[in-house]
């Protein structure tokens, strides 16, 4: 394992303490360390509670798609449309010609919600149902807005959501949440950590 990268020696431990949670959060600032990836993909499989997927987490799916459809609809994955791509094989383009479509085969293909984040976020769930949330804000693409996404709806399920109706409600509270920021400062220099309050 590379230094500082947590791997699947950890697998045991960590599925332990998912095993007394309500809900595991993986992805944000994980790295990219093969032992790390091989964890989140058998974390991904085997925990007992409802998992947020994103960011190098959902790298680790991509690069992994054996898993594909055997996720279950306890797993929220948040892909923006470059990492939808690289778990469907298409380019991110091809996501954006339509973007309801490419959630909805990705929810049913991976068997988990997928939340497709961009302006007029897509939420879909593997039964075909579709939510899409009406905020459209340019300030909302910054470094890191999507980890606070991600924790909203993690958030949300600790709380008693289904995932579902946590991913649904997550997105949006986190497009008012940035569409009030930027009538304050505009449509740059939102930092994710202005989201929280």
């Amino acid at each position: 394992v590379a230094p500082g990268a947590v791997g699947h020696a950890a697998y045991s431990s960590i599925l332990g303490q998912l095993a007394a949670a309500e809900v595991g959060i993986i992805g944000p600032g994980l790295g990219r360390d093969s032992s790390t990836w091989r964890l989140v993909v058998d974390l991904s499989q085997h925990a007992k509670c409802p998992l947020v997927i994103d960011a190098d987490g959902l790298n680790a799916l991509a690069d992994s798609q054996r898993v594909k459809g055997k996720l279950g609809k306890t797993r929220v994955l948040t892909p923006h449309p470059g990492e939808l791509g690289r778990l469907t094989g298409k380019t991110a383009d091809a996501i954006n010609a339509d973007r309801t479509a490419a959630a909805r085969k990705a929810a049913k293909d991976w068997g988990a919600i997928v939340v497709l984040k961009g302006a007029h976020t897509v939420v879909a769930h593997p039964d075909g149902r579709i939510s899409e949330d009406p905020h459209e804000v340019p300030a909302l693409a910054s470094g890191g807005t999507g980890d606070v996404l991600s924790g909203i709806i993690g958030g949300l399920i600790a709380q008693g959501s289904d995932p579902f109706t946590a991913a649904v409600t997550g997105v949006y509270i986190h497009g008012a949440a940035g569409r009030r920021i930027a009538e304050r400062i505009g449509d740059s220099g939102l930092l994710a950590g202005d989201l929280l309050a």
